[in-house]
């Protein structure tokens, strides 16, 4: 059985970029819109993800005395992932990065604050924001959806994974999907593709990624990739697909540590019992190729009392316990035994670097691998979400945002700044969205 839709946008997925793009679009009620998500149960990178947004120039940072401003935080993106080619887009992301979470407080009454507890590299002031309770972007995503499944211009469809584009004469006019065993053709005059990336597709993995081996999957399953399929016969430009948003901190239970924890005093130790990297010398993600180069791919990270009083305010931190990652040992002889570790070794290497301070007894540890949470590389887009083809020239009816879109890691994962995908999501949801409400 199928069945016709007409309205004026369409949206693939329900994550940040396409519930941002339909909220902003549906603040016009002559606005029609259409949001088709695979599979709310399974979820999405937003929602698995730490929910911290970066900003620069918000009334939280000023209330905390924190001068920060958008340029400031595009040259520190910048600064990270040597992508000049960007800029531009980088900068348009940015601007908008203050007017969404304080709407997203103000006017959608999620409670945010800035992490001054959240110290990333790459950051030259604290601009991560997130809920008091820090309890990730699962609440988030869910108070969102609910405000947009509460506006009667908007209909939200769940178990409707989006099969293809509908294109007339070079022009997108459309989707197909599925739904409870009806196809379902989609009419619009604008298509938004905010589906995520292709994390979860093996095979595009193996295509784009393959020098990163076989690393743990931390996203979601959904990540398939069915968008790079739509938009090929369409001539559409791709960039730096070999990117992705890495993880060095991922448990052996699959679970993550607070990211903040090197600036906190961690210490990192491989199976030797080396300490092997300066561990504020990268973010989460370049951390990830430094644990992939270690014996087995894993280490250890140890950190003491003083540390783990502020990162256990963190959902990461408090799904690690209850996996049962973390562990404690009372003295580096108690460690060293727990770790199979030479005694003598253990305390070398748990000598502080230049200018960082001693872990004391008890010890915090866990044992670490790499992993990979989404993609980097996606569509080219122009400033307004635009899906550029090779020559340069705008596919007709087509925005994209999100996974499926180019993020701003540049050309390589050790790029990625913290709050980037989030950042890219949500910023080109709202830029889209705004367009469409006045239609443009």
């Amino acid at each position: 059985m199928q069945e016709d839709i007409e309205v004026d946008v369409v949206v693939a997925g329900a994550g940040a970029a396409g519930v941002m793009t339909a909220l902003r679009a549906s603040e016009n009620p002559d606005v029609v819109v259409a949001v088709l998500e695979k599979s709310m149960a399974e979820g999405c990178n937003a929602g698995v993800s730490s929910g911290s947004l970066a900003a620069g120039g918000t009334r939280f940072q000023r209330a905390a005395g924190i001068e920060d401003s958008a340029q400031r935080h595009t040259d520190d993106i910048l600064s990270n992932s040597g992508d000049e080619r960007h800029r531009a887009l980088v900068a348009a992301l940015c601007a908008v990065a203050p007017d969404y979470v304080q709407w997203i407080a103000d006017e959608l009454g999620y409670p945010m604050d800035v992490g001054t507890d959240m110290a990333r590299k790459g950051m030259s002031v604290p601009r991560l924001h997130a809920d008091p309770a820090r309890v990730g972007g699962g609440p988030l995503i869910t108070h969102l959806r609910k405000e947009l499944a509460d506006r009667p211009n908007v209909a939200l469809l769940d178990e409707a994974p989006v099969t293809g584009l509908r294109v007339q004469d070079g022009r997108v006019v459309g989707v197909t999907g599925r739904q409870g065993g009806n196809d379902l053709v989609v009419t619009a005059g604008t298509t938004v593709l905010a589906t995520d990336g292709f994390a979860g597709n093996r095979a595009l993995m193996q295509e784009f990624c393959a020098e990163l081996g076989d690393p743990f999957h931390g996203g979601v399953s959904t990540a398939t990739g069915d968008s790079i399929g739509w938009l090929r016969p369409l001539g559409a430009e791709f960039r730096n697909m070999s990117a992705c948003l890495r993880h060095g901190q991922v448990t052996l239970h699959g679970t993550r540590v607070n990211p903040a924890l090197p600036w906190l005093g961690a210490v990192l130790v491989n199976r030797r019992g080396q300490r092997f990297v300066d561990e504020q010398a990268h973010g989460y993600s370049g951390l990830a190729g430094v644990i992939q180069a270690q014996p087995n791919e894993r280490a250890v990270m140890i950190w003491d009392a003083e540390a783990q009083q502020t990162a256990q305010h963190s959902e990461m931190m408090r799904e690690s316990q209850e996996a049962g990652a973390l562990q404690t040992a009372p003295d580096v002889a108690t460690l060293a035994d727990a770790l199979r570790l030479d005694p003598m070794a253990l305390a070398q290497a748990l000598t502080p670097l230049p200018g960082r301070r001693a872990l004391i007894g008890p010890f915090h540890y866990a044992w670490l691998t790499h992993g990979v949470l989404t993609t980097q590389g996606g569509a080219a887009i122009d400033t307004t979400g635009q899906v550029l083809r090779t020559d340069g020239t705008t596919i007709p009816g087509l925005r994209a945002g999100g996974g499926v879109a180019v993020g701003l890691a540049g050309k390589d994962s050790a790029g990625y700044s913290s709050g980037n995908g989030l950042l890219s999501a949500f910023g080109m949801g709202w830029i889209i969205g705004n367009e469409l409400a006045v239609g443009r």
